[in-house]
């Protein structure tokens, strides 16, 4: 009976940990399927709204090559959330370009956690807590530890490489 009563706590501490990654929902706010909540790379890229955008705007971006160097120097193991929604017309041109920047820096995918949002700017189960989410999309730099470094927001003062080259000047 013990062992038939663990199993069963442990199969239901599964489904209840267990999150649908790539999940789709239909948007009332903005009347359309979106993703929600965790994402992959290629569950963003092959979602037919964002991919249309994402591939030209991706190969067509040239990051500034100096400042990439620079970031080259500086990036070491922090993670990066990117919080977004395939409905928004700045994720749609920033996240691309931001892709672009990570993959000249080489940053490894398992370091950056992608969250898409719905119209009101709200994931499920609490993924989004404390990070106070307010325009899209919102690159969040973190420290290894989990500290906040920094954050872009919506789009970048200088160029997307220029700030986030700014937020890790500011690493102690």
């Amino acid at each position: 009976m013990k062992i038939l009563l663990s199993l069963t706590l442990i199969v239901f501490a599964m489904t209840v940990s267990a999150q649908e990654v790539n999940k789709k929902i239909h948007d009332q706010a903005k009347s359309k399927d979106i993703l929600i909540n965790r994402c992959t790379r290629d569950g963003v890229t092959s979602f037919p709204e964002f991919k249309e955008m994402y591939d030209p705007l991706y190969e067509s971006y040239t990051p500034d090559s100096a400042t990439i160097v620079a970031l080259k120097k500086v990036v070491k193991k922090e993670k990066i959330k990117i919080v977004f929604g395939t409905w928004c017309g700045d994720s749609k041109v920033n996240v691309p370009h931001f892709f672009k920047i990570l993959d000249l820096l080489n940053f490894k995918e398992k370091n950056v956690e992608i969250v898409a949002v719905d119209g009101h700017k709200k994931a499920e189960n609490g993924i989004l807590d404390g990070l106070d989410i307010q325009r899209v999309p919102t690159f969040i730099v973190f420290d290894n530890k989990g500290k906040e470094l920094g954050r872009i927001i919506e789009g970048p003062t200088t160029t997307l490489e220029g700030d986030l080259l700014a937020i890790y000047k500011k690493k102690p």
